[in-house]
This record gives C-alpha cells, sequence and structure tokens, in this order.
C-alpha cells in the first residue's frame, strides 16, 4: 500500500522518467570501463556472466529501489520511514535512505571535478582539435590541469551551474525537459560514432576484444568483478533511483520499466566500446589504459585519425552528457531532502545544495595539487572519499535495501506497488532479492574492505 501522498511533482511521462533514470545510471565509468573490463576477462564470455548479474543483481533491487520511492512519495530517508511505519517496524530503517543520501552526496563531490575535466577537454576539443598531440604531450595536458586549481574549480563550477540549473527548473521543467533532449543525443551520438568507426579502421579489432568468448578467463576474480560491475554502474544505493521513484506516477510499470533501464545502461556501455577502442587499436593505443584513456589516450588517437576535429568534439559532448545527467540524478537526491526536512522551496533548496557541493569539491580540487601530499591510511583525499563511498556505503546500503523489502514488508505490499502481471515473475524477484542479493552484495562489501 502507498502512504500518504507529498508536495513533489511528478514524471508527465513515462518516457522522461526512463530517459532520467538512464541518464542518471550512464555514468563516465560506463563509457571507459565496462568496455575495458570486458575485454580484458573474456569479451563475449564476461558480458553474458556480466548481463546475468546485472538482471539476477541489478535489477531486483533497483526495483525496491523505486518501490520504496514511489511508495513514501518523499526523499530516501523519509520514504524508507514512512514505509517502514506502514509496515509497522521501526522508523530507524530512515537511516539506510539516510546513506543513499551522504553516498550520493560523497560520490558528486569528486565526480564534479571529473565532469570539470571533461568540459575542459571539450572546450579543448573545440578550439584546437587536439592539433598535433602525441603521448608526451597528452600526459603534460593533463598534468598541466592537475596543477592548476582554479582552473580546475572554474570547469568543476561549470558543470556544477549546468546541473543546478536543470534541477533548479523542477521535475518536469528542469530534469525531464533536460533528459528528454540530452539522452538522445547520447544515444545518436554513440550510434553515429560508432558507424564513423566502421570506416575509420580499428573496428574488427574492437569486435574481437569485446565480442570473441574465452571462458578460459570465468575465473572466481572475474566473476567477482562481474558482480560488481553489474552492481555498480545502475546507480544502486545512491539515493537516485529511490528519489525519481518518488515522482513516478502509479499507472507506469516499475518492473517493465526496470527491464528497460538496464538494458538501455548496459547497450550505452557496448555502444561506448564500440566507439572507444576502434580509434585506440587503429592507432595502435594502450587499451588497458584504464582512468587515463579518456584523458590521456584518446587525444592521442584523436590528433592522428582521419576526420580527428569532428571525432573528438563529438565523443566530448557525449562523455559531457552522461556526466551532467549522471550528476543531476546524484544531486537532486539531496536537493529532494532538503525540501522535505527542511521545508524549503525547489530553488532555494537547489541553490543551497550546489553552493555546499562547489566549497567542498575544492578539497577535491586541492588534493590533485595542494594537499598531494596529505594521505589518509596511505590513501589521498580523493581516494579516501572513493573507498568510503563505493566500498563501504553502496554494498552496505545496497544490502539493507534487499533485506527491508525482501524480508521486512509484506506481500502485499509489495505484489500492489509493483503490479506484476504474473505471480511467478513476482516469486522470482522475491527470491532474488532474498536469497541471491544479500550474499551477493555482502560479498561486493568483504572484497571491498579487504582489499
Amino acid at each position: 500500500m502507498a502512504v500518504a501522498g507529498s508536495g513533489h511533482e511528478q514524471w508527465s511521462s513515462r518516457f522522461g522518467f526512463l530517459m532520467a533514470t538512464v541518464g542518471f545510471a550512464v555514468g563516465l565509468g560506463n563509457i571507459w570501463r565496462f568496455p575495458y573490463v570486458a575485454g580484458e576477462n573474456g569479451g563475449a564470455a564476461f558480458v553474458l556472466v556480466y548481463l546475468a548479474c546485472a538482471f539476477g543483481i541489478g535489477v531486483p533491487i533497483v526495483m525496491a529501489e523505486l518501490m520504496i520511492g514511489r511508495s513514501g512519495r518523499m526523499s530516501p530517508p523519509e520514504s524508507m520511514r514512512r514505509l517502514a511505519l506502514a509496515a509497522k517496524r521501526s522508523p530507524a530503517w530512515r537511516w539506510v535512505g539516510g546513506m543513499g543520501l551522504l553516498a550520493a552526496f560523497t560520490i558528486v563531490i569528486v565526480y564534479a571535478v571529473i565532469v570539470g575535466w571533461v568540459l575542459w577537454y571539450l572546450y579543448k576539443a573545440v578550439t584546437t582539435g587536439f592539433v598535433g598531440v602525441d603521448a608526451q604531450v597528452a600526459n603534460s595536458n593533463f598534468t598541466e590541469i592537475l596543477q592548476d586549481p582554479l582552473g580546475m574549480m572554474a570547469w568543476t563550477l561549470l558543470g556544477l551551474s549546468f546541473t543546478g540549473y536543470i534541477i533548479y527548473a523542477g521535475v518536469q521543467g528542469g530534469i525531464e525537459k533536460a533528459v528528454k533532449i540530452m539522452m538522445p543525443t547520447l544515444f545518436g551520438l554513440l550510434v553515429l560514432l560508432a558507424v564513423y568507426n566502421v570506416f575509420a579502421g580499428g573496428m574488427r579489432e574492437a569486435l574481437v576484444w569485446l565480442f570473441t568468448p574465452d571462458f578460459s578467463k570465468l575465473t572466481p576474480q572475474v566473476l567477482l568483478a562481474a558482480i560488481g560491475q553489474a552492481f555498480f554502474s545502475i546507480g544502486v544505493a545512491m539515493g537516485g533511483m529511490m528519489t525519481f521513484g518518488a515522482y513516478l506516477p502509479k499507472h507506469v510499470s516499475i518492473p517493465r520499466s526496470v527491464l528497460m533501464i538496464v538494458i538501455a545502461d548496459t547497450l550505452v556501455a557496448i555502444l561506448a566500446g564500440l566507439v572507444i577502442f576502434p580509434a585506440v587499436f587503429a592507432n595502435g593505443l594502450d587499451p588497458a589504459a584504464g582512468p587515463g584513456l579518456i584523458f590521456q589516450t584518446l587525444p592521442v588517437a584523436f590528433a592522428q585519425m582521419p576526420g580527428g576535429y569532428l571525432f573528438g568534439v563529438l565523443f566530448f559532448l557525449l562523455i559531457s552528457v552522461a556526466g551532467i545527467t549522471s550528476m543531476v540524478g546524484l544531486v537532486e537526491s539531496i536537493t529532494a531532502w532538503m525540501e522535505d526536512y527542511r521545508g524549503y522551496d525547489r530553488h532555494k533548496s537547489a541553490l543551497l545544495v550546489v553552493v555546499v557541493i562547489a566549497a567542498i569539491s575544492s578539497i577535491s580540487v586541492l588534493s590533485y595539487n595542494v594537499l598531494s601530499d596529505f594521505t589518509i591510511y596511505g590513501r589521498d583525499l580523493n581516494g579516501v572519499l572513493d573507498y568510503f563511498s563505493n566500498q563501504i556505503l553502496l554494498p552496505l546500503g545496497g544490502l539493507m535495501i534487499a533485506l527491508f523489502v525482501g524480508w521486512f514488508l509484506s506481500r502485499e505490499m509489495l505484489t500492489e506497488e509493483l503490479g506484476f502481471r504474473s505471480q511467478r515473475m513476482f516469486a522470482l524477484w522475491h527470491f532474488l532479492l532474498r536469497y541471491l542479493v544479500p550474499p551477493a552484495v555482502l560479498i561486493i562489501f568483504v572484497r571491498g574492505i579487504a582489499w
């Protein structure tokens, strides 16, 4: 049963909701990490394992998050509290929602700086086209960014300004309107750049890298990598899914929507591989460059490949869109909480949240230069924030959400809100949420803190 409503807006269309949630799930990590991890861990064999994990772990828990949000109709902590009280459980469950907000806040502090880098590279792509860039120049350019705290902060503020403007305008007038333009643009750019690579060269090697199955590589470590990729890539336990679920009309099917979200998220990751790796292979570059792939390796490819100017501009436009739409989901969840907890209107909440994030992001900026020698247990400040959010808050939050929905809410509450057409499908979802998701997420948590 849905609990009492709130004054929050709702999505005007299912399409707008899907674009917002897919935009939140698709981030910079999807663009470079999934194709790289897939290629290193068995290609198509890894992709098959990942899909099994995405549908066996990701789908059940995202359904649970959207269900909590739509039932509570408030920010994550308040939705958790309301649903717990409706189920005659302790209101202390609200702290699980609070963990999601803390994770979102911690992540966006670091993420905003990286989006700033992307915007700077988009500017460079437009103004110089990376003419004459070789490996040494590319490394020098990246070092130049890291050693310029004022410049880095300016680009970080630009990314946060775009994000804040979208959220300031509201759910329908801001977020929904923006994602209806930005996400089709993202998909269109992915397809356009992938088609371009068919003629520019390197596509065959990229297809082999991604889709040649090598089942000999499917070790327990690869299985763990697939579980982790499925969990982190969909945006679980970051508050965004619960918040977007709070704006979801009752007539929209959560199960069908989640299937589309996960399929779209995976499709973007695979298409990204067909955009990035043909350029890498065609120019004899290192496909295992990791996080440096976008900022230090690809500019070299753009400088060498035919049509590299246009490709580079479109590529950095693509990842700028992915970065901004992900930040919208992170910042919106905190903004919604400010509206509920403090009673501020949307405009005041959005402004306050963005200003606070911008101020604290300066610490992330300084940790790359002025504070680079300051470490805590061998990690710099960004490393500490990353460890705290990704290795502690997200797995614990995901585990608690699965336990809360799977074990503490009645079947009647769940069936009414989720509206499965088939009892067998409901039974499968409930079984996965109870018996597969908790141990899988617990493994992610233990592995994260142990390593």
